[in-house]
């Protein structure tokens, strides 16, 4: 029988990301891989966090890199076996850190047999398990519905003769979620992973299994509220509020289907990613009532905006519309660019700024989710058009050039490959400045972004308060972010300074140290600074 921390150990969790074709290439063949993480599992359990999560290693054609699943229940050979991953499983285990995995159930590759099977006939036992319609008098598709990856939602199919839908790439089909053999079918693969032991999982678009069976227009994005969150405003994708093309309520009864299956497995959790507009609504349908979701968390963070007031305003919409729900921030993710450039690019000081950006995570209520490379002060790097990969970036370069640059491989040497792979060529290539930011170079500099990283995270361990505590804003300088974390063994003020200039502040408690920094004085916070005070 599980302890109750047991169970609930994701609540105030820290999670880290990593993207397996950028962490570490164990066989010179320039692309990171299983072996490679677990060769890597002493430095990250170093880092203090409770658990990491792996995007996709599934068998896939990689026209999205993983994202386009043609086989649910395998690994990719580029990237090992079963083996190695039941292997990476026990090493993680050892270390007491926990594993997810990224599901991504809301479309597959074409090239997964269930879609081979589906567009032969109208008349097959899988027929019904994609979203597929005629077209109008005119040929043209059944509606307005964009991708996200430009252009219609819809492609033809010439062998079935109809359209199908893809919220993303045309070789990505969109599985039908009315369907409740689809149903079963996913939740048999959550099953298969959950039996060979994995702690839980990040799910891929979790707002997008369901369409409007109608097939009604979209209506315009004539308002703040109804413009999609997590996408460049300039994609013609953010032009329509897409109220009917996912967000429906049937995906309700979907996750507590999917919140059984995880409760046969006590102590796994799920955190769902929320693309939408009006994100916070969803973050708080999904997650409300202890049988749906355990996590979510949406895009309000990972965008460019970046002022204290801003950041002030987009918490408390979480707290007002959260509920009994839990809630996972992450500043930086493989689909955005590294927070390093896009919060802190005019940053007087960049280091500092970093580190405040990481004293924010690690001390708001929730769970923070640390993107691998962040806790290097990685910032962006330039890819240029020749080099990318991601296909979101060809299709809509200059102004938009996709999401290589957050997704090069992860520096641990200064050299050449940045010790990433002993070959001599690696999927996208190393960045120059990120060598000088490598693993082994931080690790002999005390006062290094790495080393700050290790103490913070360690002493947010020694702080009941910073992972489970209740959250309230305080007053302050409208430039100072001040709040109070309390549950019933302490009460911690944190009051982090994002900016350049020192500011004033009045707090009462005893102040505590906070690691790497040193409060000047009990009237004011020093510039790209954090204090904290018990009571």
């Amino acid at each position: 029988m599980l302890s109750n921390t047991e169970l609930n150990w994701w609540r105030g969790g820290v999670i880290y990301q990593i993207y397996p074709r950028s962490y570490f290439d164990s066989n010179g063949d320039g692309i990171g891989d299983i072996p490679g993480i677990i060769s890597k599992l002493d430095y990250i359990a170093q880092l203090n966090v409770d658990a990491i999560w792996l995007s996709p290693f599934f068998t896939s054609p990689m026209k999205d890199f993983g994202y386009d699943v043609s086989d649910y229940r395998n690994v990719d050979p580029m990237f090992g076996s079963l083996h190695d991953f039941k292997h990476l499983i026990d090493e993680a285990h050892q270390r007491g850190l926990k594993v997810l995995i990224d599901q991504v159930y809301s479309h597959t590759s074409d090239q997964h047999e269930w879609f081979q099977d589906s567009r032969e006939d109208r008349t097959n036992d899988k027929a019904d398990w994609y979203v597929w319609a005629d077209a109008k008098a005119d040929g043209t598709p059944p509606n307005n519905w964009l991708s996200l990856f430009g252009g219609s939602a819809w492609q033809w199919d010439t062998r079935r003769g109809q359209y199908f839908m893809h919220n993303f790439l045309d070789s990505q089909p969109d599985l039908n979620f009315h369907n409740r053999d689809v149903q079963d079918a996913i939740l048999d693969t959550a099953r298969f992973w959950l039996d060979l032991g994995v702690d839980g999982f990040r799910l891929d678009v979790v707002n997008m299994y369901f369409h409007d069976e109608s097939f009604t227009d979209n209506g315009l994005a004539d308002s703040p509220e109804k413009v999609f969150v997590g996408v460049d405003p300039k994609n013609p994708f953010c032009r329509q509020y897409h109220i009917n093309q996912m967000c429906r309520d049937d995906n309700l009864a979907f996750l507590q289907r999917l919140r059984s299956v995880m409760n046969e497995y006590p102590g796994t959790t799920t955190v769902g990613e929320i693309g939408a507009p009006q994100g916070m609504k969803y973050m708080a349908q999904y997650t409300s009532g202890g049988d749906k979701l355990h996590m979510a968390y949406t895009f309000e963070l990972l965008n460019d905006a970046h002022d204290p007031d801003y950041i002030r305003k987009t918490i408390q919409k979480v707290e007002d519309n959260l509920g009994d729900g839990w809630p996972c921030f992450a500043l930086s993710n493989h689909d955005v660019v590294r927070s390093a450039t896009r919060w802190g690019q005019d940053a007087k000081d960049p280091d500092g700024f970093v580190r405040t950006a990481l004293s924010l995570l690690a001390t708001l209520r929730g769970s923070p989710c640390l993107y691998q490379g962040e806790e290097l002060g990685l910032p962006e790097a330039d890819v240029g058009f020749e080099q990318l990969q991601d296909p979101f970036g060809i299709e809509f370069w200059p102004e938009f050039k996709g999401r290589d640059g957050c997704r090069t491989p992860m520096p641990w040497i200064n050299e050449a490959m940045g010790g990433f792979t002993s070959g001599g060529h690696s999927w996208l290539p190393v960045e120059p400045i990120h060598r000088q930011l490598a693993v082994s170079e931080q690790t002999k500099v005390d006062e290094s972004t790495l080393n700050f990283t290790r103490r913070l995270f360690a002493w947010r361990k020694e702080h009941p308060a910073l992972q489970n505590g209740d959250f309230e804003w305080l007053e302050s300088d409208p430039a100072l972010l001040v709040f109070r974390r309390t549950n019933a063994q302490e009460t911690i003020t944190v009051a982090i300074n994002m900016t350049a200039s020192a500011l004033p502040t009045k707090v009462e408690g005893q102040a505590i140290p906070v690691p790497g920094f040193t409060q000047t004085g009990s009237d004011t916070i020093a510039a790209y600074s954090v204090a904290a005070w018990v009571h």
